[in-house]
Formats: structure tokens, sequence, C-alpha cells
């Protein structure tokens, strides 16, 4: 899981296996090393979920920059094809089609042949908001992006079916 500092990477992570095994907190910043969850879901093969730190935070400025981009492309690249890595590029919903987002989304396309994308936090937006933002943000990453929330559990059930694609696709 990829995306920008306190898009809600840790609070998706624990949403989605229900139970709080990832870090969270108000303050940006907190995940600050590539962390890695083994996920057994009914009978079917585990999977490892990777919490990676967020991009876009000051703290650390420049260096914090440049460690996410070393962290980010030691993982993606260099023989992950072959492991079968996809990536989830989470985005904020209230915050639809940031620049950063989108540099982020063209880099993992190009990095990663499996990618997906996620608005997280779309409880916090109206019926009308939440309309105008996944339609902003269909629009400019040029592909469908799946509305999730944490904290209500809305469309984890689809986030479930998205990673499913994901690892058997290709």
């Amino acid at each position: 899981m990829v995306g920008r500092s306190n898009v809600g990477k840790s609070s998706l992570i624990n949403a989605l296996v229900r139970q709080k095994v990832a870090r969270t907190s108000a303050a940006p910043g907190k995940t600050r090393l590539a962390n890695v969850y083994r996920v057994a879901r009914g009978a079917g093969a585990p999977l490892y979920i990777v919490d990676l730190p967020g991009y876009g935070y000051a703290r650390g400025g420049v260096a914090a920059a440049v460690e996410f981009k070393a962290l980010a492309a030691a993982y993606f690249g260099h023989g992950r094809q072959e492991a079968r890595v996809s990536a989830l590029l989470l985005i904020d919903a209230r915050h639809p089609a940031l620049e950063r987002d989108l540099d982020a989304w063209r880099w993992l396309t190009a990095t990663v042949e499996r990618c997906g994308l996620v608005a997280t936090k779309i409880d916090k937006l109206s019926r009308a908001e939440r309309l105008r933002a996944l339609k902003t943000n269909d629009a400019a990453f040029e592909h469908p992006v799946l509305p999730v929330s944490a904290a209500t559990g809305e469309g984890l059930d689809q986030l479930w079916i998205l990673i499913d694609r994901l690892r058997t696709s290709g």
C-alpha cells in the first residue's frame, strides 16, 4: 500500500483484517519503515500486505523524500515482478487529483505490473462531494478509483475483490 502521509494506509490495513495490527496516529509520518503483514483469509493462500511510509510529509524534509523513493524503488524494483507484487495507491477522497498522487500513480504504473487506486476517508464527504471527487479522480487518473472507509467499513468487500483480482491477474 502506497500513499501520502496520513492518507489512512495503516487504518485501512486494520479495517481489512478486522483487528489492530498496524500502528496508527492522527499525526502524519507514524509509519517510518516498510511493515509487512501476513494475512490469511479463509482457505485461500495467505498474502502479504506491505504498509509503506507515506510520501509528501515535511518531517525529515528532503532526506525523508529521498528515503521514501529509495525504499519504494527497492521494494517494487529489481526482481519483484517474479514475486507477483501488486500495488494499491491510496488517495484521500477529500483531496482529489493532487499532483503528488498523480506523479505516484504514473511511477507505480510504470514500475509495477498490477496496480489499483483506492480513495480513502470517503465517509467524510457528503453525497454530492463524494460524486464530484470520484468523477474528478476517475478523469485525472484515467482509471477507476474504489471508494472506501476504514471507519465505517464501506467498500471493504469490494477492496478484497480488487486485491484478489490483482493477485490473480497477469
